[in-house]
């Protein structure tokens, strides 16, 4: 089967235009190369598409016959992950993990926030800040939302971006013109609403789930534990730059069984609620035994050393080749292709 990964690469030899972290969720080379020695280690020819218009010109050119997905797309819009698969949809080709909708959805957080509310999953009290509003009408509606200057913490993140985009130390803030400001500068630098939401000091926990239909399951839990006790830890992009000696991956996650059932029934209900297809990484943050749904990524990076996902399936015994082919078996199947693999090719 010929096989093309759609991606967006890391750019080299130059300085992001913008926040220094605006190309954080793009894949380095050895991620893309790393995949594609998976899927040839199956038997299958790999065509390397990329994102944009490099991505169009080749798949108009010499179609595929699935795409293996990974594109988050350029940009500050909240449906730029859903590009590539719309593309693909519009072309009857076949691609891995879920549809526009979803990927829209999932990266808009407001959107995604009530939509799973909606499955009775708890959230987190929120606000969203358009960019230009004045701090009045923020102050109006963080009171008219119960948060208590001083006495509740809020984390400030930018509504449409993922991989922590946004997110420092900083955006843990105690009072409203505290919020407002860590607003007004994010929405310079990201060119989006914002959301305001309640600090859930506790666990900061993420669900592995792959998947279709009634064979949806959670590979597994992991929790991330800082490595100084903080009780204002958040998983940012400072923390995620520096995992290796700043944080602990405890996989699986240990937390009381009853815990446990709340995390993982959440997790669940979310990926359902969201329309989750494939594979997805849900994260919560837990405070008194109660998760709280904080986003979902369906569409979690893949890199073979450092992605949450990745780190979370190698805790419990799920090497990487075994991972990604267990996700490209899942994908194949709901599609209705049933690739034979070469006689080289792994069991």
């Amino acid at each position: 089967m010929r096989i093309g990964i759609a991606f967006d690469l890391v750019p080299t030899g130059r300085s992001p235009d913008g926040p220094d972290d605006r190309y954080e969720e793009f894949d380095k080379p050895q991620t893309i190369a790393a995949l594609a020695d998976v899927l040839r280690a199956e038997g299958h020819d790999v065509l390397l598409l990329g994102d944009g218009r490099e991505f169009l010109t080749r798949v108009l050119a010499d179609p595929p016959d699935f795409v293996w997905n990974l594109a988050e797309g350029e940009g500050a819009g909240r449906s730029r992950e859903a590009r590539v698969p719309a593309v693909l949809e519009m072309l009857g080709i076949p691609y891995s993990g879920s549809d526009p909708l979803t990927l829209a959805a999932s990266l808009d957080k407001p959107v995604a926030r009530r939509l799973v509310a909606c499955a009775e999953v708890q959230v987190p009290r929120g606000v969203v800040h358009p960019p230009g509003e004045p701090s009045w009408r923020l102050a109006v509606k963080l009171r008219d939302a119960g948060f208590r200057e001083r006495d509740d913490r809020m984390i400030v993140k930018p509504c449409f971006e993922g991989s922590s985009k946004g997110i420092r130390a900083g955006c843990v803030v105690a009072t409203y013109d505290q919020a407002f400001e860590v607003c007004r500068g994010l929405s310079l630098d990201y060119r989006q609403p914002v959301l305001i939401e309640e600090f859930i000091a506790g666990d900061e926990v993420t669900v592995g789930i792959v998947g279709n239909g009634e064979g949806v399951e959670v590979v597994g839990t992991m929790r991330i534990r800082p490595k100084v006790p903080d009780d204002s830890f958040i998983y940012s992009i400072e923390v995620k730059r520096d995992w290796d000696d700043r944080v602990e991956y405890e996989t699986p996650a240990q937390l009381p069984p009853e815990v446990m059932n709340r995390l993982t029934r959440s997790a669940l209900q979310a990926y359902d609620r969201l329309g989750c297809r494939d594979l997805a990484r849900i994260d919560f943050r837990i405070r008194a035994g109660q998760p709280y749904f904080i986003e979902a990524n369906p569409l979690p990076g893949l890199a073979p050393d450092w992605s949450d996902l990745v780190i979370l399936a190698r805790g419990i015994g799920i090497c990487y080749a075994d991972l990604i082919r267990k996700i490209l078996d899942l994908s194949l199947s709901r599609v209705g292709l049933e690739a034979p693999r070469s006689p080289g090719a792994a069991s």
